[in-house]
C-alpha cells in the first residue's frame, strides 16, 4: 500500500498511553457487528487512528479482524513521527504504519476507522467537525459486493479496558452508542459515565438525555438486585431487558451477555 503522507497532519499529539488488550471490547464488537460488511468488501482496509506510543492495538486489530474477514488490512496512523518509526519493525503482511492525522493518509477510503481515546483531550466543540472529516473519508457502499459502507468507531476506555463507551458512525453521521464493561468490576451502570466519549461526557447533567439514561439504568440495576445471586451477567441482562422498555436498545441477549448494551444515538444526543 502506498502512502500519501501530508506535510502537516491534521490534529494534535496525544499522550500516547496504550496497553496490550486495552481495546478488546471495542474490537469484539466491531468484529461481531461489522465483520460481515468487511467480508463483503473487495479490499477491506481498516485504520487504527492514533494508536499511541506502542503499536499493540493495531497488531491486535489485524488479528481480530482477520478472524472474521481474512482479507482485512490494517493501517496504523499516528501524528507523532517517532511513534511511527518505533512501530515500523512490527509491520507485516496486512499491517503498515503511516504518519498522519484526521486526514487519514491512505490512498483509498477505509472501510473502518477506529479512533479510541483520541478525542479525549479535545474540546467538546471540536468533536462534530472531526466526526464530519472522518466520516467523509469512509468507503461508500459497494453494490457489486453488498458492502453497506464504512464505519467510524470513536470512544474512550480506561487504561486496562474494563470500561468502554463508544459512538458508531456511518458516512451519514452518528448511529449508536455502546456501553461495554467487565461486569465483575461494576458497582452500578453509571460507573461508565467517567468513560463517556467527549461528545457526551460533559452532558451527564440533569436535563440531558445521557444523564436520564444512566439514571434509568441504575434504577433498572437496583431493581434487578435479586438476579445478583445468579451472577453479575444475569443481573446485567435483566437490567438491560427492563431498560429496553423505555430506551431504543438496538442489540440483543447475545451482546448483553458480553457486558454490552447499544442504544440509538438520537436518544442520547446532546440537547442544544
Amino acid at each position: 500500500m502506498t502512502s500519501r503522507t501530508p506535510s502537516r497532519p491534521v490534529g494534535t499529539v496525544t499522550r500516547g498511553t496504550t496497553n496490550p488488550n486495552r481495546l478488546r471490547r471495542m474490537d469484539r464488537w466491531i468484529a461481531a457487528t461489522h465483520g460481515r460488511d468487511l467480508r463483503r468488501a473487495a479490499d477491506p482496509v481498516a485504520v487504527d487512528l492514533g494508536y499511541g506510543a506502542a503499536p499493540w492495538t493495531a497488531v491486535e486489530l489485524l488479528e481480530r479482524l482477520r478472524s472474521v474477514a481474512p482479507r482485512a488490512r490494517v493501517v496504523g496512523v499516528e501524528i507523532e513521527p517517532a511513534r511511527v518509526a518505533a512501530a515500523r519493525p512490527y509491520e507485516r503482511e496486512g499491517l503498515v504504519f503511516r504518519h498522519g492525522g484526521f486526514e487519514i493518509p491512505v490512498p483509498r477510503r477505509p472501510h473502518l476507522v477506529r479512533a479510541a481515546n483520541v478525542l479525549r483531550q479535545y474540546d467538546e466543540g471540536d468533536v462534530a467537525a472531526v466526526w464530519r472529516r472522518l466520516c467523509a473519508r469512509l468507503a461508500p457502499a459497494e453494490a457489486a459486493t453488498g458492502f453497506r459502507g464504512g464505519l467510524l468507531v470513536e470512544g474512550t476506555c480506561d487504561e486496562i479496558g474494563r470500561r468502554h463507551v463508544w459512538v458508531a458512525l456511518g458516512p451519514e453521521g452518528p448511529r449508536t452508542v455502546t456501553f461495554a464493561t467487565r461486569l465483575g468490576s461494576l458497582q452500578r451502570p453509571s460507573d461508565l459515565a467517567e468513560r463517556l466519549p467527549k461528545a457526551l461526557i460533559h452532558r451527564n447533567v440533569p436535563g440531558e438525555p445521557v444523564h436520564a439514561f444512566l439514571r434509568d439504568f441504575d434504577r433498572a440495576w437496583a431493581a434487578a438486585a435479586p438476579y445478583a445471586s445468579y451472577g453479575a451477567r444475569q443481573r446485567w441482562m435483566r437490567s438491560v431487558r427492563d431498560l429496553a422498555a423505555d430506551w431504543p436498545v438496538t442489540d440483543g441477549p447475545a451482546r448483553w451477555r458480553q457486558g454490552e448494551v447499544t442504544v440509538r444515538w438520537a436518544a442520547l444526543s446532546p440537547r442544544n
